[in-house]
C-alpha cells in the first residue's frame, strides 16, 4: 500500500515533463495518490498538460482551467473539486510568474512597480489565495506545499524580483501553517535547486548559477526532478505529520556551505 493510498489533492503548476509539479505528480501517483490538475486557460496549454498527465498513466485526467490571478476562476476549480471529489487531503502550489526582461542581471533597481507587483501576485499572494479555497476541503486535516528557491534568502544573478517573490512565499507559508495548524492542517515550502523548467531559462544568470551548484555543492551536482518529487511526498504524507511552517532545502546540500 503506498503512502498516498486514499488521498485526493490538487497540483497547480504542470506545465511539461520538465516542470518539478510533473515530479512531483510521478512521485504521489507512485505512491496511490489520486491527482487533481489545472493549466492555464487556453486549447494549446490544455494539450500540452493532457499530454504531460497522460505520460504519468493519467488517461483521463481531472483537468481545469485556471488563471490564479482571477479569483473568480480559483473559486470555480475548488467549487467543482468539491462538487466532484468533496474534499482535498493535499495542495501542491508550483507556479511562479515575472516579466523576463526583468530577470536580467543588473535589472533589479530599474524594476517597475507594476513588475514587481505582477510577481509577488502570482508567485506568493496565490499560494495564500489556494490555501483559503482550499482548507474548507480539508475536513480531516490536510497538507499543503509550495515550491521556493535559494534565491529567497541569497540574492542570485538575475533572480531579481522572482527573489523577492519567493521570500514573500516563504513568509505566506509560515503564517499559514500559524493559522491552519489548530485544523491539522500543514503547510510546508520545498526549497528545490536550480532546474531546467521554462521559467528557470528565463532568468539571465542561469546557467551560471547552475554551474556554481555543480561544482560547489557537496554532492557535486545539480538536483533531480525524481528528488524533489519525493520530498514532496513526505511533506504530504503522514510521514512528515508533526512539520509545519518550514522550508526543505532539496538542492543537493547547496544552501549548507559558505562557498
Amino acid at each position: 500500500m503506498g503512502l498516498m493510498e486514499g488521498k485526493t489533492g490538487l497540483i497547480v503548476g504542470i506545465a511539461n515533463e520538465r516542470s518539478y509539479a510533473y515530479f512531483i505528480a510521478e512521485s504521489l501517483l507512485r505512491e496511490g495518490a489520486t491527482c487533481l490538475f489545472t493549466h492555464l486557460p487556453g486549447e494549446k496549454m490544455e494539450r500540452r498538460v493532457r499530454r504531460s498527465c497522460e505520460s504519468l498513466g493519467v488517461d483521463d485526467p481531472w483537468l481545469q482551467p485556471l488563471n490564479a490571478a482571477s479569483d473568480e476562476e480559483l473559486d470555480a476549480v475548488f467549487k467543482q473539486i468539491e462538487t466532484d471529489h468533496g474534499k482535498l487531503d493535499f495542495l501542491v502550489h508550483s507556479i511562479a510568474f515575472a516579466d523576463k526582461d526583468w530577470l536580467k542581471e543588473g535589472a533589479f533597481t530599474h524594476t517597475p512597480r507594476e513588475v514587481f507587483r505582477d510577481a509577488v501576485d502570482i508567485s506568493a499572494y496565490t499560494f495564500a489565495a489556494m490555501a483559503d479555497r482550499a482548507a474548507p476541503l480539508m475536513k480531516d486535516g490536510g497538507s499543503m506545499i509550495a515550491i521556493s528557491y535559494y534565491g529567497a534568502e541569497k540574492a542570485a544573478p538575475g533572480y531579481n524580483v522572482m527573489g523577492v517573490a519567493k521570500s514573500a512565499l516563504e513568509s505566506t507559508t509560515r503564517y499559514l501553517a500559524l493559522e491552519l495548524g489548530q485544523n491539522e492542517i500543514r503547510c510546508n515550502a520545498i526549497s528545490g535547486g536550480p532546474f531546467r523548467t521554462m521559467s528557470a531559462m528565463a532568468v539571465g544568470g542561469f546557467g551560471k548559477i547552475m554551474d556554481v551548484v555543480a561544482e560547489r555543492a557537496p554532492l557535486r551536482r545539480n538536483v533531480e526532478g525524481r528528488e524533489v518529487g519525493d520530498a514532496a511526498v513526505f511533506l504530504l504524507s503522514n510521514l512528515s505529520s508533526g512539520v509545519t511552517g518550514q522550508v526543505l532545502y532539496v538542492d543537493c546540500g547547496f544552501s549548507s556551505i559558505v562557498m
